[in-house]
């Protein structure tokens, strides 16, 4: 019987897993509860109506359909059995492993506020996105339908909680569609008089970034007419805004992007783990008490250098491809690989239009030129020519035409119901 591999995610260090492992004498079953890979960098702009959910996402099945070696399965993952090495499935179903890799990402932290989630969701997944691009496009088309000049300004009152990257990049083109594409398109509400707020709890934003290119940033979200909130955490949160400092919001669009746990892993394998529920592995990437199971990702807390490996794309493809080769040289009775070692790939974040900003070590970039490094590094890590040619098209379209083009409502609710759409 050939070598039994289980790999538990698709993401990016679940898939750069299976890939590494190709020409490998093993069989592989690959689980995911979606058919698709998700390319979650540009998450934010299927939200903000740039892109089309078909540009940053690819069915599983399509990207691994020439590997004979690999099974791929629908299904939702309930526990791992290690004494019997089985991975048992919502079904019942119990899939057995030789080796196994957990690969199962982060889901949102609401720091013990978990009811916040239906009044500000946060974007992890294709239905986050879509969720966000509804009610955002729902609260313009309602501003425009109401008489109440109060209910009109808490309509386009958007609030984004949390300034990591996901979130200065969100406020950036909402700000850029209420003032500057939409202006022409309503007739009785003038978009110009969006209020789209940043708050953050912390002392400033882009905390991962040095001081001077968050403060670059704070600056160029001000000038394109977001309200850069710092200091000043959120202490309650519902459908008819927010509350900061004391004082109510009235905000009809609040989004979440403060914070991630990790999935559930640590819960299936009876795992010590960090507060974030991050697994501690080895610096092999395995559970210290067992080498036959990785554990990669947003999934794992990872150290590197002395420092915790960060939770983004690069970092959780490298593990994967450092995963696939200590398996490999088990497999072919050699030595194991050095133990894993994280290479910074730099910080990047884009603002809005011709404006991001670039952190490699002591180098640095802002402004419009470090915009287009910005759309080639994510243009290039773009799974196949198709989605390269389609999102390079689509961005073209949008900086000649000044037009988003993905501004449609298609849905129904995914985290709440919305009595006044039916």
């Amino acid at each position: 019987m050939k070598h039994r591999v289980v790999v538990i995610g698709a993401g990016f260090a679940g898939l750069q897993t299976v890939l590494g492992l190709k020409g490998a004498d093993c069989d592989i079953t690959l689980i995911d509860q979606r058919n698709h890979h998700l390319f979650q960098p540009l998450l934010y702009q299927v939200a903000t109506t740039l892109l089309a959910t078909s540009d940053i996402a690819w069915p599983i099945r399509a990207l691994l359909r020439d590997r004979r070696d690999v099974t791929t399965l629908l299904g939702t993952v309930e526990g791992v059995d290690r004494g019997a090495r089985e991975v048992i499935l919502r079904t019942g179903q119990r899939i057995a492993y030789d080796t196994l890799v957990v690969a199962t990402g982060a889901r949102h932290a609401y720091f013990g506020k978990d009811a916040w989630e239906a009044d500000a969701p946060g974007l992890k997944t294709l239905e986050d996105a879509t969720t966000i691009r509804r009610r955002m496009l729902l609260a313009f088309e309602r501003a425009e339908l109401t008489e109440d000049m109060a209910e009109r300004q808490a309509l386009l009152t958007f609030a984004v909680i949390g300034a990591g990257p996901t979130g200065v990049e969100l406020v950036g083109i909402i700000a850029e569609l209420a003032h500057r594409i939409l202006p022409r398109e309503f007739r009785r509400t003038d978009t110009r008089k969006a209020r789209v707020l940043l708050i953050e709890a912390g002392p400033r934003i882009l905390p991962a970034f040095s001081e001077s290119l968050s403060q670059y940033a704070a600056g160029a979200l001000t000038r394109r007419g977001v309200q850069v909130m710092t200091g000043h955490p959120v202490t309650e949160c519902d459908s008819t805004g927010i509350v900061v400092d004391g004082a109510l919001i009235p905000a009809r669009t609040t989004i979440w992007a403060a914070g991630v746990q990790a999935s559930r892993a640590k819960d299936w394998l009876g795992a010590e783990a960090d507060r974030a529920g991050r697994v501690i592995v080895s610096d092999h990437l395995t559970l210290p008490d067992d080498p036959a199971i990785f554990v990669l990702g947003d999934t794992a807390h990872v150290m590197s250098g002395g420092k915790d490996v960060p939770g983004v794309a690069p970092a959780a493809k490298q593990q994967g491809n450092h995963a696939a080769r200590t398996i490999l040289s088990r497999l072919r009775g050699k030595p194991a690989p050095a133990p894993f070692r994280y290479r910074h790939m730099g910080n990047l974040a884009t603002i809005g239009r011709n404006a991001a900003v670039i952190e490699y070590g002591r180098f640095r970039m802002r402004g419009w030129l470090a915009w287009w490094v910005w759309g080639i590094a994510h243009i290039y890590f773009l799974i196949g020519a198709r989605s390269r040619l389609f999102v390079s098209l689509s961005w073209l379209w949008v900086f000649l035409s000044g037009q988003n083009s993905a501004r449609l409502i298609t849905q129904k609710e995914t985290l709440k119901d919305e009595k006044q759409d039916k």
